[in-house]
């Protein structure tokens, strides 16, 4: 029987990781935005945004969407990011991203509140797609 997991349960994950982990100058940044994910075998993965010089970097939502491919998963159930006090929706990359590694995510809950979550096809209308 499969652990029914509630956006809260997903909330409180991200909220373990979020906050300033001390990289090599004050002018980068870590940890400040944290993601957490649920995929549809029940798995919870988590990750954290890196900012540093010449645009290297990226999401807290593909750090987390790396760590489920790590673990040969591609189909996500809901997903929240948060810094230390909002929920924040993700950029248009990260919808990309959720959609080309498995275009069943467009059925993805995306939390862009505590209360409120809307479809990645929702929030990705006019999606990239090579094959059109």
């Amino acid at each position: 029987m499969k652990k029914i997991i509630t956006i809260e349960k997903l909330i409180e994950e991200a909220k373990k990781i979020v906050g300033k982990y001390e990289l090599s100058t004050p002018d980068f940044s870590a940890g400040s935005v944290a993601a957490a994910l649920l995929t549809t075998n029940g798995n919870i993965y988590t990750g954290i945004n890196i900012e540093v010089a010449c645009g290297i970097g990226f999401c807290a939502e593909h750090s987390a969407i790396a760590q489920m491919l790590k673990h040969r998963e591609t189909q996500i159930e809901m997903i929240v990011a948060l810094d230390t006090t909002i929920i924040r929706p993700p950029c248009g990359r990260c919808r990309e991203l959720m959609f080309q590694i498995d275009y069943k995510n467009l059925n993805t809950k995306v939390y862009i509140s505590r209360k409120k979550y809307m479809t990645l096809d929702e929030l990705l209308p006019c999606r990239w797609n090579p094959s059109l």
